[in-house]
């Protein structure tokens, strides 16, 4: 099959589709809300697909916070509000959905970079995730300084073992309070085995820093955005393509995030993943925004928009925003 994928090279990711005898892509009913809040950032990493940063302006107002809220309350099906950025929490409605999302009996979900929490001002965040019991998903793409900060920025290795600690003092990654790392390759490859991954984490972390976490999870970069200009500007572009071309892997469609998920832009506007709102690709199938719809439940049975940059969450084991997915 190498052979058939080679020739469709980074063609319509549909291509690949017919060619195993699958069938386009339509979604399940969404159980999951992911809402991106805005590309503000404290960090500018080299792999973002968002493109986020210091300098980013684009964030939700609260009246697009608040209709997000009404959607998931009439949203009988959806058992999770999935926030993220940027930097989610330095959206001034960040406490706002996390608060009455869980008051409505959903379980929130907070994409956290760790150096958030130790910037100016925002002191408040540790002792908020407990309180709210929220469950925290971290970027910290590898247990080594060196390796982190290559890819994040100087010192970032640093403060955020510092915030691990703090997040550990207070119950998370203790079988209470829910915490998960995220992995993503440094360059062009694909993530190593997300069980043996997870093994090397848990080692160096609980031996060199004290750190316990629950889960891992292996997401490989996407080809979008800045870690597309970074592969263009190695000339590095095709050769990544090819690569996840080469590992696609039919296993991965069942269970990829598109089928359960709808994404929410800063703006309100509806997408099939976060993936697609990046590239502003508009949901396959039903409303366009967050104001024409009551129950995303509606949207069950609608196509999913797909593209080449779709080979990077099926290539080897998969990848989602819950990591490895065969």
């Amino acid at each position: 099959m190498a052979a058939v994928l080679e020739s469709v090279s980074s063609t319509h990711f549909s291509a690949t589709l017919a060619n195993y005898g699958i069938r386009a892509l339509n979604r399940r009913s969404p159980a999951t809300i992911q809402v991106n809040v805005g590309k503000l950032c404290n960090q500018a990493c080299h792999h973002c697909h968002v493109d986020a940063g210091p300098r980013r302006t684009e964030r939700m107002t609260r009246a697009t916070a608040a209709r997000v809220l009404e959607v998931l309350a009439s949203s009988p099906h959806v058992e999770t509000l999935d926030i993220t950025g940027g930097a989610p929490e330095l959206n001034p409605n960040f406490a706002m959905l996390v608060e009455r999302a869980r008051a409505l009996g959903r379980k929130v979900i907070v994409r956290c970079n760790l150096t958030v929490t130790l910037e100016p001002g925002m002191e408040w965040l540790v002792d908020f995730y407990q309180r709210s019991g929220v469950e925290l998903v971290c970027s910290l793409p590898c247990y080594t300084a060196e390796n982190t900060d290559r890819q994040r920025g100087a010192g970032v290795f640093d403060k955020s073992i510092v915030a691990l600690q703090q997040l550990n003092a207070v119950g998370f990654g203790r079988g209470g309070l829910r915490l998960d790392l995220v992995y993503n390759p440094i360059g062009a490859s694909l993530p190593p085995p997300q069980a043996e991954l997870e093994a090397q984490y848990r080692d160096e972390l609980t031996r060199n820093f004290g750190i316990v976490f629950d889960r891992l999870l292996t997401i490989t970069n996407m080809p979008i955005a800045r870690f597309a200009n970074q592969l263009s500007t190695a000339g590095n572009h095709s050769a990544y393509m090819s690569l996840l071309v080469n590992h696609f892997n039919p296993a991965t469609i069942d269970a990829l995030m598109c089928r359960d998920l709808v994404s929410v832009g800063w703006n309100g506007r509806l997408y099939d993943c976060d993936f697609n709102q990046m590239l502003e690709i508009p949901l396959g199938g039903g409303a366009s925004t967050i104001w024409e719809i009551d129950d995303v439940g509606k949207l069950a049975g609608a196509s999913v928009a797909t593209g080449s940059h779709c080979f990077g969450c099926t290539a080897g084991a998969g990848s989602s925003c819950g990591g490895a997915i065969a």
